[in-house]
């Protein structure tokens, strides 16, 4: 783990990524080819029941700037510039999307042993205004994350998070949705020679006084191939294996299905991604 406390983002993404990572019930092939300059080129494809999704990505990485582009089937262009420390420990990002005007946005990230910032700005005449803060060090942290229409005069987001990690272990504490939704995460390796670790993920809205909780696995089968479970209170359970059949190229298979209704049909969801 580096040094500091990272982003707020960083808060809880060992168990998210332990219980969502990865699980899909669509078909998705990603293929990744690069040119004789080093110009990445990215073309993937997502099937949805009987819609299909399609994008090529192209990145180019010129020292400490790397330039994204990205054109989907609606005809949409992506566009990000991104410069990585300009100043020691800030990151630069530069986002906007054609034909959306209202869609541009600068980012400043800037990490250090004891604080991570991000704080953007929407390039137009009413922004929308993002600040989230981290203070603490690779152990414990605590931190908010806001967001302010400036259109509306109102807070669109209103969240804070609490973050202990251990050697082995990480637990985190957050409060989302404007104080309605309270969630509370467990991480914890079993076995590091196997890649075993466990994760859980307890949710509590307070307006609907519902609870969700979810349960997670992971263990390695061999170094190449990993296995996940998950489990929540109302009954979905779901699997995925994972395949690295060559350095950065996956075969993974995820399903799902509801054990309270075995009749219905499980969702199965099939992902490629082949890099050279």
């Amino acid at each position: 783990m580096g040094k500091g406390p990272g982003l707020y983002s960083d808060i809880g993404k060992k168990p998210r990524d332990i219980l969502y990572k990865d699980y899909q019930a669509d078909h998705k092939f990603t293929v990744t080819t690069y040119t004789s300059n080093g110009v990445a080129i990215t073309s993937t494809g997502i099937k949805k029941g009987e819609l299909l999704l399609a994008d090529v990505s192209t990145e180019l990485k010129n020292n400490n700037i790397t330039t994204n582009v990205k054109v989907d089937t609606k005809s949409n262009l992506f566009a990000t510039v991104t410069v990585d420390e300009p100043a020691p420990g800030l990151k630069t990002i530069f986002s906007f999307i054609v034909p959306d005007q209202r869609s541009g946005k600068v980012e400043l990230q800037y990490q250090h042993e004891y604080a991570g910032i991000s704080t953007s700005i929407g390039l137009n005449a009413n922004p929308l205004v993002n600040f989230s803060g981290v203070v603490g060090n690779n152990c414990v942290s605590v931190g908010t994350d806001l967001s302010f229409d400036t259109a509306s005069g109102n807070f669109t987001k209103l969240n804070a998070g609490l973050n202990f990690t251990h050697s082995d272990l990480i637990a985190s504490l957050t409060l989302n949705d404007k104080g309605d939704t309270l969630n509370a995460s467990y991480y914890h390796i079993v076995s590091p020679l196997t890649n075993t670790a466990v994760g859980a993920e307890l949710t509590h809205s307070f307006s609907s006084n519902e609870n969700t909780l979810t349960i997670g696995t992971q263990h390695a089968l061999d170094p190449l191939t990993t296995v996940r479970t998950r489990l929540n209170n109302y009954g979905r359970a779901s699997a995925l294996i994972q395949h690295e059949w060559r350095p950065k190229s996956l075969f993974t298979i995820s399903g799902e299905v509801d054990t309270r209704a075995i009749e219905k049909s499980a969702k199965v969801g099939l992902a490629l991604a082949l890099k050279p």
